[in-house]
């Protein structure tokens, strides 16, 4: 099970968080939402998992990754490995 941090944005078309959502749904993976705050002082949980406070981040088989095009890229090789 993967876990997206993301902000609190009621859409998955006007951020990169999702965008991350919609490949997450278009491969199947399940995955648990973990809304943050919009202010970033406010988001210590993302900062001890990844050392900065930006979103999104996705937690999947234990590895934390930042950065939506990472993200998507990593989804994109999983699928070509799997």
């Amino acid at each position: 099970m993967a876990t997206l941090y993301r902000c609190s944005t009621p859409t998955n078309w006007l951020c990169p968080c999702g965008r991350v959502a919609r490949a997450l749904a278009r491969d199947g993976i399940p995955f648990d939402q973990v809304l943050v705050p919009q202010r970033r002082s406010r988001r210590p949980e993302v900062e001890a998992l990844t050392g900065q406070r930006r979103v999104p981040v996705l937690v999947i088989e234990g590895e934390a990754i930042c950065d939506s095009r990472r993200i998507i890229e990593h989804l994109e090789y999983r699928r070509t490995v799997d």
